[in-house]
């Protein structure tokens, strides 16, 4: 299995764009999946530069409704025409808005016209194959503070807090993507029922919120509870944050970048 990221905030190599957005790349023995796609077209372009066709990708997920893991859904299915989309319906009925700085919309632009090759998630299941789904993580430990900024537009008008009923999280052999794990990284590995070797993708831990002793006592408990685990984060987590949980988890812990390539 590898997989390899198409779009991040950062990047290991100058010739790939960046973006605020997560895109990666999974191939397994039996399928091509496309994590997330960003917010723009910026994946497609930085695949092309990679080497790396798209077209015949069968899934794409798409983690929650938020337009920097969305935006780019579209642009896929324009070079694209066999993929499902795996999604949950609560994404893309939802409008999402964030209240960090100015209140601004973060709701993704849905294609039209995708009906036949949409896969709705109600519930956690296998898709086909080794393709599971989590769906309506239980929020039993911590959530991220930062998602204090996050809401939701009800039918009424009003902004209310997003309580992530939107947010889906993906395992296959043996490799959880979190998305931006708005749930809570502990909740969504508590959430999976299956053997975890590595987590992939954003832990939405901010810098400025948490505090660094909460980080510790955090990565601490990654370190008892999941010892044989690799977590690999970067997008929504933040530098300090990283630094912070790396002087616990040491070579647990490791970040990634646009163009990064693992092989598990």
């Amino acid at each position: 299995m590898q997989w390899s990221v198409l779009s991040d905030n950062r990047s290991s190599n100058p010739v790939l764009e960046i973006e605020h957005g997560l895109s990666i790349l999974l191939r397994t023995e039996q399928h091509k999946i496309l994590l997330d796609t960003g917010a723009s077209d910026v994946f497609l372009r930085n695949a092309e530069l990679l080497g790396m066709d798209l077209s015949d990708v069968d899934y794409v997920f798409i983690s929650h409704g938020h337009s920097d893991h969305a935006g780019g859904l579209r642009h896929f299915l324009e070079q694209n025409r066999q993929a499902k989309v795996i999604v949950s319906p609560d994404a893309m009925s939802g409008r999402f808005y964030s209240k960090r700085g100015n209140l601004h919309s973060i709701t993704a632009e849905w294609p039209e016209n995708i009906k036949d090759r949409l896969i709705t998630i109600e519930k956690s299941g296998e898709i086909t194959d080794g393709i599971n789904i989590i769906a309506h993580i239980p929020q039993v430990h911590p959530m991220p503070k930062g998602n204090k900024n996050l809401h939701f537009q009800n039918e009424d008008g009003q902004y209310v807090l997003d309580d992530f009923r939107h947010e889906l999280a993906l395992y296959t052999d043996g490799l959880l993507f979190t998305g931006c794990a708005h749930s809570g990284l502990e909740n969504i590995l508590a959430a999976c029922p299956w053997p975890v070797n590595s987590v992939v993708g954003g832990f939405h831990l901010l810098d400025g919120q948490e505090s660094e002793e909460e980080l510790r006592a955090l990565a601490e408990r990654l370190k008892k509870h999941y010892p044989m685990t690799q977590f690999h984060t970067s997008h929504c987590t933040g530098d300090n944050v990283f630094d912070v949980m790396k002087g616990v988890m040491g070579e647990q812990l490791q970040s990634f970048r646009c163009g990064t390539m693992n092989v598990t």
